[in-house]
């Protein structure tokens, strides 16, 4: 091989290090050449060209000096008309002679040389090969009539006293002008900058037609009137305002036609520069100017970028951002690249938002468009997507590079951007706060299948809220249901609290129940001070510290509350210093633990002994209940604290060997080898050993592993859950993973069935007919709808269909627009729905931001839109911490030790706890949880005669025949039945049934008078149920027979249970004295199971045994 060394030469002398650092005295003797490059040619005229045309400083400066110069030939010319005398006569020599002093005719020649010079000038620069083009231009002309006579009078001495219309250099001022303003706004070529320069140029050409008026009128009339200046500015100025008093009138015909020249002239300029200046305004108005620096720098301002700005989306983003008192005094500036909508214009006009709102019509992506909405200057940029789109991946691309350009444009402006896909989130994981539409959508939809109504506790506790909706209303549970829909999440630092002050050093249960029971308030989590991630519900084990961050649900925030002190709590607490009965715990802690309850404990010789923890009753224990509640411990107790309690799964230890035989899925709890996404938080949960084959995800083919093609075939224990939706998105794993989350025990799984697509056949062999919940997804594909309330059109006769089909079935539907709520479960002459549709609007009008809550679909949980969430990102501009609330609420961020949402269902062996205090306090000493509200459900109260005949009608299916047989019988069980449901069937008691059952009697009697007023209405009744009966028969015939065209079962198909006739709603954090009723749900906080693990056991990530589960079921008893 060649040696490579050996084949370089040796470097010549001159590059040696010597000479480096010498310098190379030999250069003399090289044969080097030194090139110079210009970027332009290195000829005289090139070099005159760059510094009076192309350098934009010399040429201003050039501009700069010729206007000065024509101002001052304006100012000789007043000088001399000034010092001449008029002269006497009226001879035309005046016209053409003047008196000019020699010092005067001095400087007029001198500025007139150098103005010619400069003219020929420039006009040899900008030579294009064209002669009468330089020639021919208006400036030239007027330069050679203003400046040649004075040169000539150099020659000729006899020429000095001729006159030159001198004034005319306000023209070519006026030209200069708009020259200067060019190079000056050659670099920043703005819409302002335009409308600037029409503006000048506008009132420049005034000046300049006023000014010739007037020093042509003058100098005509000097064979006239001899009129002076300041009568000719006179007389010109009331000539153009169209005023004309008459008193100073021109005499001679040469001065007459020169104002009537000078009249159409301004005649057709100034209309010409009208029109440019209201083309300009008009275009400045539709790109909404820009936001001043001045501003900018003196006033606080947030930037809204979006797409298309719709007015929905305007109102809600402006509701929720100025219903905080300390942005009253911020102001919006909003950044949208299409032309302002009519709507959204109509609403910018009042003044309530004009002063406040300012539009900019311009692109985030342009440094321009950012510079005018003074984005490094902002407060926050809120960047949200178009979910109106049909590419939603398209529209994700476009919210992308729009924080990247405000990124690279203002690094510290704070960022809160909304994605629709959440593959699309680690492109943006630099933004400081991120919503993902799809996780939080598909996390609620999950979690409404476990704990009822999920979506509308969160959407009610994101929303600003005055508590005050309903309170009109003469319906009790819209009355509860308001006032507690104003309670939101706030924070404080524990030393500076009121709350919570008095409770440091202690366990936070403790914390969370005494401040409940004294203040009202629901303390759901922490953030220590040396960990940025905030824990709900800690559980005992959690000491309180002084620098704690506490987060609690109150109607309102501690810094606007009032406290009155109550000497009754002294006395209360020196009454119960007392404990008797068996006890484990030190008397102190127990004086200590009961010193602000007010609740009356019984002897409590029969606690069970097995600790504060909540475990299920026994058989003998329905018959004898436990008279007393455990005390919430200040310090939990470590010796009774049962971890076997709290993580054994009790779903394995009641399965019997036959089940366990049966059961042919095997669980085990770990994380998801695979992720869909980047960015997905990991999850511990329940997973298969082994992987099922692909053929087998197919639920209506059989393949070689199992012959099953219905999900009746599979025997499932537990009832379905299906999910109907467009495509498989990669959200769908934050709808999996809540479902298949640890602590849900085992035997409470439900299989989960994806339905990309619903017509009749497929919804029965998915099982429809014995589904737990039917989940309805928002269709992308009617996205694209021309009328933007059309988008839900799909989706909701596809569930109105589904509501037809099987009342029985629990929707849960998500829709684009909160506004199509209404049409959820559809019944055109049900007047309570109507009812409610009056409350809504009156609401509305009081400015109510949650106006469609009264919605009984929405207060059921039956149906939410995600852009309710819409405020969670504009809240995060106040309280940066709600989205990581909401996160972990719903399960798609797990923090360890922090706890999870989870529900418990009012039985009537827990009846005896009686008030929600009583049951706060059973909770946080048996189990650690921490309720924060109650879901209920009860029977509809209906107060019109039209809703009474629906529920009569809903209620009776018996036929005409057969009541005139069982009269009597009928009507005291449907009395009895209206009795327990609260409407009575008395129609003494109600005027308007009374009169409209008369008109009915009537009406019955000429046709057969042998029924009474009272039999005829019965059958008026049955024949309207009968007409309704079979429309609903007709339906389930239709089912019954699809259903055995296709082989299946038809013995879980019951057309006939409904859920017409009740209502469910949500009080979130309810006042310590409210009842508790027969399944209510309550929403808990469960404290992690994981976080009892001794310090020996395995790690989270590395454990994947079967005893780190547990018990969250609905039905837990006390």
């Amino acid at each position: 091989m060649v040696d490579l060394e050996s084949e370089v030469p040796p470097l010549p002398p001159r590059y040696r290090f010597r000479d480096l650092l010498l310098g190379d005295q030999g250069w003399q003797n090289d044969d080097r050449v030194q090139v110079e490059f210009y970027m332009n040619e290195n000829t005289f005229k090139e070099r005159l060209k760059l510094f009076f045309i192309k350098n934009q400083r010399s040429s201003l400066r050039i501009r700069l000096f010729n206007f000065s110069l024509k101002l001052l030939s304006c100012l000789l010319y007043i000088i001399r008309v000034l010092l001449e005398n008029p002269s006497q006569g009226n001879e035309w020599s005046h016209i053409f002679w003047v008196n000019r002093s020699l010092p005067l005719w001095g400087l007029q020649v001198s500025v007139a040389l150098i103005s010619l010079f400069e003219t020929i000038l420039l006009g040899y620069l900008s030579y294009k090969g064209n002669i009468w083009e330089q020639i021919l231009r208006i400036p030239f002309i007027l330069e050679i009539i203003n400046a040649v006579p004075f040169i000539i009078s150099i020659f000729w001495p006899s020429l000095r006293n001729l006159f030159v219309p001198v004034f005319l250099n306000c023209w070519l001022a006026k030209h200069a002008l708009e020259n200067m303003i060019n190079d000056l706004h050659r670099a920043i070529q703005r819409t302002q900058s335009a409308m600037f320069n029409q503006v000048l140029i506008l009132i420049s050409t005034l000046l300049c037609l006023i000014f010739t008026c007037i020093c042509g009128i003058q100098h005509l009339e000097r064979i006239g009137k001899k009129l002076n200046l300041f009568d000719s500015l006179y007389f010109c100025i009331v000539t153009f305002s169209t005023v004309g008093f008459g008193d100073v009138t021109p005499e001679t015909w040469s001065s007459k036609l020169f104002v009537v020249a000078m009249i159409c002239v301004a005649l057709v300029v100034l209309p010409i520069q009208f029109e440019q200046l209201a083309y300009l305004w008009m275009e400045r108005q539709k790109s909404g100017g820009n936001y001043s620096r001045h501003r900018a720098q003196t006033e606080k301002h947030v930037v809204l970028c979006v797409s298309s700005l719709k007015i929905d989306l305007l109102m809600d983003f402006l509701n929720e951002f100025y219903a905080h008192p300390r942005l009253q005094d911020y102001y919006v500036v909003i950044l949208c690249p299409t032309e302002m909508d009519v709507q959204v214009r109509r609403v910018l006009q009042i003044p309530m938002w004009s002063q406040r709102v300012i539009y900019l019509q311009g692109s985030a992506l342009k440094d321009q468009d950012l510079l005018r909405a003074k984005m490094d200057d902002a407060e926050a940029c809120f960047i949200l997507s178009s979910r109106c789109e049909v590419d939603r991946t398209s529209s994700d691309h476009q919210t992308i590079l729009r924080a990247w350009a405000v990124k690279d444009f203002a690094p510290n402006c704070p960022l809160y951007v909304q994605i629709l896909k959440p593959e699309n989130k680690f492109h943006i994981k630099f933004a400081d706060h991120v919503v993902c539409e799809e996780e939080f959508k598909y996390a609620m939809l999950a979690l409404n299948c476990i704990c009822p109504a999920t979506s509308t506790l969160i959407t009610l506790l994101v929303h600003t809220s005055r508590g005050q909706e309903g309170q009109q209303s003469p319906e009790q549970w819209q009355k509860m249901y308001g006032r507690c829909s104003g309670n939101e999440v706030y924070h404080i630092v524990l030393e500076e609290s009121t709350f919570f002050a008095e409770y440091e050093g202690k366990s936070f249960t403790y914390a969370s129940f005494h401040a409940h029971k004294k203040f009202g308030v629901c303390l759901i989590g922490v953030r220590r001070e040396d960990n940025k991630n905030i824990l709900l519900n800690p559980g005992p084990r959690c000491i309180m510290n002084a620098t704690d961050i506490c987060f609690y649900i109150n109607i309102t925030k501690e810094e606007n509350s009032a406290f009155k002190n109550q000497d009754q709590q002294k006395k209360s607490n020196v009454s119960r210093s007392f404990y008797h009965g068996p006890s484990r715990l030190p008397v102190h802690s127990i004086i200590a633990s009961m010193g602000t309850v007010a609740i009356d404990l019984q002897d409590t010789s029969c606690r069970s002994t097995s600790g504060p923890t909540l475990s299920l009753p026994t058989e003998g224990s329905k018959e004898i209940r436990r008279p007393s509640i455990a005390p919430v411990l200040e310090v939990a107790d470590t010796s009774s604290i049962q971890t076997c309690d709290l993580l054994s799964d009790q779903s394995e230890d009641e399965t019997t060997p036959d089940e366990e035989i049966s059961s042919n899925l095997e669980y085990a709890k770990g994380y998801p080898p695979y992720s869909p996404y980047i960015g997905s938080s990991p999850t511990f949960c329940h997973l298969l050993h082994e992987k099922v084959p692909f053929c087998c995800l197919r639920l209506d083919k059989s393949c070689q592993h199992n012959y099953y093609e219905d999900a009746k075939a599979y025997g499932f224990k537990n009832k379905l859950i299906i999910v109907a939706a467009e495509t498989a998105g990669n959200g769908l794993y934050n709808f999996i993973v809540p479902l298949r989350a640890y602590y849900r025990p085992k035997k409470e799984l439900n299989p989960i069935v994806l339905l990309l697509d619903n017509p009749l056949d497929d919804l029965l062999r998915c099982g429809v007919t014995f589904a737990a919940n039917m989940v309805v997804v928002d269709k992308e594909s009617t996205m694209s709808a021309e009328e933007d309330y059309m988008a839900d059109a799909k989706t909701i006769v596809n569930v109105q269909t589904l509501f037809r089909l099987f009342s029985s079935l629990s929707i849960i539907t998500e829709l684009t627009h909160p506004a199509n709520m209404r049409f959820m479960q559809f019944r055109a002459k049900d007047c309570y729905s109507l009812a409610l549709s009056k409350l809504e609007k009156k609401e509305r009008e009081k400015g109510s931001n949650l106006a469609f809550m009264f919605r009984l679909p929405f207060a059921a949980g039956r149906v939410f839109s995600i852009s309710m969430l819409d405020t969670l990102l504009y809240q995060s501009f106040v309280k940066d911490y709600m989205i990581s609330i909401t996160r972990l609420l719903l399960g798609l961020d797990t923090t360890p030790g922090s706890g999870f949402l989870c529900s418990m269902k009012i039985t009537e062996d827990d009846l005896w706890i009686r008030t929600y205090a009583r049951l706060y306090q059973k909770l946080c000493s048996s189990t650690g949880d921490v309720p924060i509200g109650i879901y209920r459900t009860e029977s509809q109260k209906l107060t019109t005669s039209e809703s009474r005949e629906i529920a009569s009608q809903s209620q009776i299916s018996i036929s005409v025949e057969e009541w005139e047989d069982t009269k009597d019988c009928k009507e005291q069980g449907h009395h009895r039945s209206n009795h327990r449901n609260s409407t009575s069937s008395d129609q003494s008691d109600h005027p308007l049934l009374r009169r409209k059952s008369m008109q009915w009697a009537r009406r019955l009697s000429r046709k057969g008078p042998k029924h009474s007023g009272k039999t005829a209405e019965k059958i008026t009744q049955q024949r309207l149920n009968l007409y309704r009966r079979s429309e609903r028969q007709e339906l389930a015939e239709l089912v019954n027979n699809r259903m055995k065209h296709l082989g299946l079962s038809t013995a879980g198909y019951d057309e006939m249970n409904d859920h017409q006739s009740t209502l469910s709603y949500i009080l979130i954090n309810p006042s310590p004295d409210t009842r508790l009723e027969l399944n209510d749900v309550v929403y808990l906080i469960r404290p992690d199971p994981l976080a009892y693990l001794p310090n020996n056991e395995p790690s989270r990530k590395n454990s994947i045994c079967n005893t780190t589960g547990q018990d969250s079921r609905e039905e837990t008893q006390l």
